[in-house]
């Protein structure tokens, strides 16, 4: 039996690696999937498969330092795993910093073994000479932004633009409901650190919105139960406004809510191309710990956060990081967003060009196939 061997480190490489997985098997079935990833991942492949999402989903440099152990560890199980299994591919989802020693340490040890990238690592947003590197580990690169390919081809790395998974996810939670102009959205990360750091401003902010608009409500997309219990201690401090509390977590209901706000403000990350493809308005807010931060700046390459501004090559969202990221400021800027429907109108706009960039849906069916045909299951 033909075997792949998976790296993910991420709950949204999970998502898509687990659609990956579908479709190889799809076009063909008796392939055997093996590898460390998430609980999609590993419903697909089967109890062989490693869910490590919970202790692999590290955000910043001193949480990855605490960590260094860990890491160590399952760095050397799964290049022995490699090593000894010796699979038809080894595809790497994303997770660069692990993913990219991983593809380089094969390169030395295991160099005919096949190493395929999806989600390419966004090396040419914080150090396009790591490209030239991946050249010597990386046979090929599945590529989910358009301007990315261009970039390995240069580079002299085989790249094929597949298109962004998230779009064929996104059009099955599409549904017919209209827009409450009262109700904004708060979408303040996924990870435990980012919700510390992130959420309490977005509850400042909150509270500004509604001495101007007592009508408000807002609803926060919680990515779990404990994240929900993290942020509903910091609810207190938006006090309850005529009997009623204006603010509710909900759990897992990212894509709905998208869809009912007026607008929203969103942490830096998938999210922000996700408001962009639901057409939500909204400001992007971003803050970590300072090493974290100051470290970035450092090695960061590029003049903008957020993805669909990075798309767009210029601001279409406003954009509110780090020191900037006051709720006076942010309140502002959403303002006008709730407020007026040219720029609404402008900014829904830029969105649907911008997602018209990704490549429509398919892009798991798309991977699978440039998989298949560099292993030479496929014609």
């Amino acid at each position: 039996m033909k075997t792949i061997y998976f790296v993910a480190g991420e709950v949204s490489a999970d998502n898509h690696g687990a659609a990956l997985m579908r479709s190889l098997r799809e076009l063909d079935p008796e392939l055997k999937f093996i590898g460390r990833g998430g609980p999609q991942m590993q419903q697909v492949a089967g109890n062989q498969f490693k869910n490590w999402i919970g202790d692999a989903a590290v955000l910043g440099l001193w949480e990855v330092l605490r960590k260094y152990g860990y890491f160590r560890k399952q760095f050397r199980e799964t290049l022995k795993e490699i090593l000894e299994t010796k699979p038809e591919a080894v595809v790497l989802i994303d997770y660069p910093g692990f993913n990219l020693r991983l593809a380089h340490a094969l390169q030395r040890q295991l160099p005919q073994q096949k190493v395929i990238y999806y989600v390419s690592p966004q090396v040419w947003a914080w150090n396009p000479g790591r490209i030239k590197r991946m050249a010597r580990s990386v046979d090929l690169v599945l590529c989910i932004f358009p301007f990315e390919a261009d970039l390995y081809k240069k580079s002299g790395i085989p790249a094929v633009f597949v298109g962004h998974p998230m779009i064929e996810r996104l059009q099955a939670r599409k549904i017919d409901v209209e827009r409450d102009s009262d109700l904004i959205g708060l979408f303040p990360g996924s990870r435990l650190r980012e919700v510390r750091k992130i959420f309490p401003v977005m509850i400042e902010t909150a509270r500004l919105l509604l001495q101007a608009r007592p009508t408000l409500h807002f609803q926060v997309a919680a990515a779990s139960e404990e994240l929900a219990r993290e942020m509903s201690t910091a609810t207190g401090a938006l006090a309850p406004l005529h009997d009623r509390q204006p603010i509710q977590i909900k759990v897992g209901e990212t894509a709905q809510i998208m869809q009912r706000a007026w607008t929203g403000i969103v942490a830096s990350g998938s999210a922000t191309l996700e408001a962009a493809y639901f057409r939500m308005p909204f400001v992007l807010v971003y803050k970590v710990a300072w090493p974290t931060y100051l470290a970035a700046r450092l090695v960061v390459n590029v003049k903008h956060l957020g993805m669909p501004n990075l798309l767009a090559d210029r601001e279409v969202v406003p954009e509110f990081i780090q020191q900037q990221a006051k709720p006076g400021a942010i309140a502002k800027a959403a303002q006008p967003l709730m407020e007026n429907a040219r720029t609404r109108e402008r900014m829904i706009s830029e969105f649907d060009a911008i997602v018209s960039k990704l490549g429509g849906s398919g892009a798991s069916e798309r991977a699978a196939r440039a998989i298949l045909k560099e292993i030479g299951r496929l014609a």
